[in-house]
């Protein structure tokens, strides 16, 4: 699973809980379905502050580096 892109991990997550809100999954696989969903939102999440992090490091016009700073620090 982790060598998926970000949006075929979206994809699949998208999947996922349109199988569970459909409400025809019985609870043991509703239980796996949700563990499965945990890990791409991991996955998307851990995509999501790789991109951030490298968008962060722009180059400012004196050639200087900007540092990351994320939001919920």
């Amino acid at each position: 699973m982790e060598n998926l892109t970000f949006e075929e991990s979206l994809e699949k997550l998208e999947e996922i809980v349109n199988k569970l809100e459909n409400g025809d999954v019985p609870l043991d696989d509703a239980i796996d379905e949700f563990g499965k969903a945990m890990q791409l939102v991991k996955i998307c999440n851990q995509k999501l502050s790789t991109a951030e992090e490298s968008i962060a490091k722009i180059v400012q016009d004196n050639g200087e580096l900007i540092e990351f700073n994320p939001i919920n620090e």
